[in-house]
């Protein structure tokens, strides 16, 4: 429950200044090389209902605490979104635009306009209201790690999807990332549109493909 406490500090605080509601943002998939990346923004109460003493880092759950956890919050929270910025504007426009740009769209569904945005690291240009960029802000703010659960479940999700329209990746154990294994399928049956393209590991690995063909 200490850890919880310390993770409502940036929330009670702003709360108390009369900047609430505070929304968390956050994303995932950033790193991957196929498929989305995901960004969640979730505004929590100020109480803490049962069901939230678990919140943490996505990074730090297992995949069924975090699969538990993402109906909870959806449930307690003020208000959620949840945006898929997809591989060809990625490659169009580069993974920060695709963050920034996701981010923006998060915080403008909200159904609730929040006070205070509170964002892992990253400032976000064209947010309405004021926002914060927290570094390791998924374990320094429970509204931030909130909305990493929302945003990892529901790529993950996509991904196990992907992976029945594109057997033989293994998009849904990796998730997209560069793993070895991933390089060696694209090599060996190419790319698919859901691929990030203009990264260098996936245009290697279909031209090596190319080559075979």
């Amino acid at each position: 429950m200490r850890r919880l406490k310390q993770k409502r500090t940036y929330e009670v605080a702003l709360t108390k200044a009369g900047l609430g509601p505070v929304a968390g943002v956050d994303e995932a998939g950033r790193g991957a090389c196929c498929g989305p990346v995901t960004i969640a923004a979730c505004i929590l109460p100020e109480r803490i209902l049962p069901g939230l003493e678990r919140l943490d880092d996505s990074k730090k759950l297992s995949p069924v605490a975090r699969a538990q956890l993402e109906p909870i919050i959806k449930r307690r929270s003020l208000a959620w979104s949840v945006v898929h910025i997809e591989a060809r504007d990625i490659d169009t426009f580069g993974i920060q635009h695709a963050n920034v740009s996701g981010m923006r769209r998060a915080v403008a569904q909200l159904e609730v306009r929040p006070g205070y945005v509170l964002t892992d690291a990253l400032r976000v240009p064209g947010i309405p209201s004021p926002q914060l960029p927290i570094v390791g802000g998924d374990t320094a703010a429970r509204c931030i790690a909130a909305a990493s659960i929302l945003a990892k479940v529901s790529r993950d999700r996509l991904m196990a999807e992907l992976e029945q329209r594109y057997p033989g990746y293994g998009l849904g154990s990796h998730k997209g990332y560069g793993t070895v294994a991933h390089q060696e399928a694209i090599a060996l049956l190419g790319a698919t549109p859901e691929h990030r393209m203009s990264y260098r590991n996936v245009a290697g690995a279909h031209a090596d493909f190319l080559a075979r063909a």
